[in-house]
């Protein structure tokens, strides 16, 4: 009887998803909810505690931080998702808010139209370019495509946005509930924006929390709350960040929070790794 010979490669372990320790995504599962002025708000207040930030516009189809910021950039993403140009090369200090910024460019192709190779490409550009920062924010578009589920994955640490509106609500826990088919659901935080008070922030909270709980198995942590203020619209409308315009209104302070507790993770992470 002839002894057979298994010619089969060794089984290995799929190589570890690359993440930057410092990269925080800001995600919403709809638009509408604030996520790109808690983006701007989260960047200004960790920059003015003394942190080297980028903020990274991750929707190029409708990207809007160029807009709330009043600027209108000479080279965006558009430049580095056509091979024009390498991501370092776009960026750009925002000066009035101590912080760097990678726009976007509204009205074009959606990121989620680009083939998975170049989409890859631009993650690894983006962990490059996180290593020259204490911060990286990743703005990125509404929803749970392809692209925002990628560059979530790429995060330490996804912020979720989202308010008591019924459809925000239901579409967090559709973000949750992918994340955790990725295998990322550890790594998602919620924020709760346009709160009424703090007690209806916590109810708001519990709500998404009880569903995580009952379907998932998940208790996704709350970072912090935002409060309803009109300073925000305000600033929105002068096209003026929040910290400039009303640095001492109880949204500023909420946010400052959230910073604090951002950075702390950040720097959990970092010791967690031996760095």
């Amino acid at each position: 009887m002839n002894d057979t010979v298994n010619t089969a490669p060794p089984r290995t372990k799929p190589p570890a998803f690359r993440r930057g320790h410092n990269v925080i995504a800001v995600a919403s599962g709809k638009g509408g909810v604030g996520k790109t002025w808690f983006s701007i708000t989260l960047a200004h207040a960790l920059a003015k505690s003394g942190k080297r930030v980028l903020l990274f516009d991750g929707d190029l189809g409708l990207a809007n931080v160029d807009v709330q910021l009043g600027l209108m950039p000479k080279r965006d993403l558009n430049d580095v998702i056509r091979g024009r140009l390498s991501l370092d090369k776009v960026v750009q200090p925002y000066e009035d808010g101590g912080f760097d910024i990678v726009a976007g460019r509204s009205g074009q192709a959606s990121l989620s139209s680009l083939p998975s190779q170049r989409l890859a490409h631009l993650r690894d550009q983006i962990l490059e370019v996180a290593a020259t920062y204490d911060v990286v924010i990743a703005d990125l578009g509404a929803g749970v495509d392809r692209t925002v589920r990628m560059l979530s994955a790429s995060a330490a640490r996804t912020i979720l946005l989202t308010t008591d509106e019924p459809t925000s609500l239901t579409d967090a826990y559709a973000f949750i509930k992918l994340g955790n088919a990725a295998g990322m659901s550890k790594n998602i935080s919620v924020v709760v924006n346009q709160a009424a008070s703090e007690m209806e922030g916590e109810k708001t909270y519990r709500t998404l929390l009880k569903a995580c709980q009952n379907f998932l198995r998940l208790n996704p942590p709350l970072i912090g709350m935002i409060r309803v203020d009109p300073k925000v619209k305000e600033s929105i409308r002068h096209q003026t960040p929040i910290l400039t315009r009303s640095p001492n209104c109880q949204a500023a302070a909420d946010v400052e929070a959230v910073a604090r507790e951002v950075w702390e993770t950040i720097q959990d992470l970092k010791a967690s790794a031996g760095a």
